[in-house]
Formats: C-alpha cells, sequence, structure tokens
C-alpha cells in the first residue's frame, strides 16, 4: 500500500437526510463516492456536490457525489472534497512532470484551466471561490507573485486567481476544500 492509499483510506463522509415523515436520518456512511486519481500524484475524492436549483431538498436520496470526478462544480453550483497531493517523483524531469500535469487537468474537464503555468506546470485558476483547509502534510502555495508554505489547519481562500500547491518534503498532503462556482 502506498502513503497516498494509506492517507485516504480512512477518510469517512456522512450525509444526512428526510425520510418521507419529514424524520433526519443518516443517507450515508462511507468513503469517497467518486475518484479521480493520478497515480501518487495526487486526486480528488468527492464528498458531495450541489447540481440542484431553487431551495434545497433534504428529502432526496440520491449520492450526489457519484459520478466522474470534474475538477470545477457545474455553473452557480458548489462541490466539497478532499484533494491529496504527493511529492513530485524524484529525478522527473520539468518535461515529463509538465506532460503529466497536463494530462491530469485535461481529464478531470478542466484542460482550460491553465492559463499561465510559466512558475511552476500544475499551475490553474478555477471560476470558483474556495475554502481549503490542509489537513495532514506541509504544502507551498504558489501564486504568479508570492508564495507561502501552509501546515495542518492553514486554510485558504482562494478566489479564481492562478495557483499551484507543491508538497514540501516526501510525505502526502492530504485537503478538505469546499469549491462555489461564481462565473
Amino acid at each position: 500500500m502506498s502513503k497516498m492509499d494509506d492517507l485516504i483510506g480512512g477518510l469517512r463522509r456522512i450525509v444526512t437526510a428526510n425520510d418521507d415523515s419529514g424524520k433526519s436520518h443518516i443517507m450515508i456512511d462511507a468513503g469517497p463516492a467518486a475518484e479521480f486519481r493520478s497515480g501518487d500524484m495526487g486526486g480528488l475524492h468527492e464528498i458531495w456536490h450541489d447540481d440542484t436549483s431553487g431551495p434545497l431538498d433534504p428529502g432526496v436520496c440520491a449520492d450526489k457525489a457519484a459520478g466522474p470526478s470534474l475538477l470545477s462544480p457545474d455553473e452557480g453550483k458548489v462541490k466539497i472534497r478532499w484533494f491529496t497531493t504527493g511529492p513530485a517523483p524524484e529525478g522527473a524531469p520539468p518535461e515529463l512532470l509538465a506532460e503529466l500535469t497536463k494530462t491530469a487537468f485535461e481529464a478531470m474537464g478542466a484542460g482550460d484551466h491553465q492559463p499561465d503555468t510559466s512558475r511552476h506546470p500544475a499551475m490553474h485558476a478555477t471560476p470558483t471561490i474556495d475554502a481549503i483547509i490542509l489537513i495532514k502534510g506541509r504544502v507551498r502555495l504558489i501564486l504568479d507573485k508570492d508564495e507561502t508554505v501552509i501546515g495542518p489547519g492553514d486554510v485558504v481562500i482562494q478566489r479564481a486567481t492562478n495557483h499551484a500547491w507543491v508538497v514540501e518534503g516526501d510525505e502526502p498532503a492530504l485537503f478538505a476544500a469546499v469549491l462555489v462556482d461564481r462565473s
């Protein structure tokens, strides 16, 4: 089992709903419904996404995280997920990292989310406001003009800006994220 598998193996999501008589209950008590993995480089592990319009209906009992993992929520919608990122493979040439990253973004439906990768091949921007909480690991947040290292418990409010997450050290990182589309 890899370090990445150890990191995500115990993830649990509990989703509540109302039954036909309006009584609340646990609808789901399980791990992620869907995931996108790019090997030990990391991946998206879906908790929930809002794909409805109008008032919230707690009586709907469909797993709203099932299906393909896409980077961004639909227009005007919300995604909640864990995501992992691993250290870059030791000795990997920059060209290989750039190609792997580009392929991963295309597979997540986000091939057009990389406006400027000159600082790092994983630089990307989404039309969302995100609350991103680092749970485990140590990560460098790279922006066009700045960068900083964050640790467990740090929260980044990502506001549709170009950025990348780069693991500091040799241990993978685990985040929790809420993405709200603002396009």
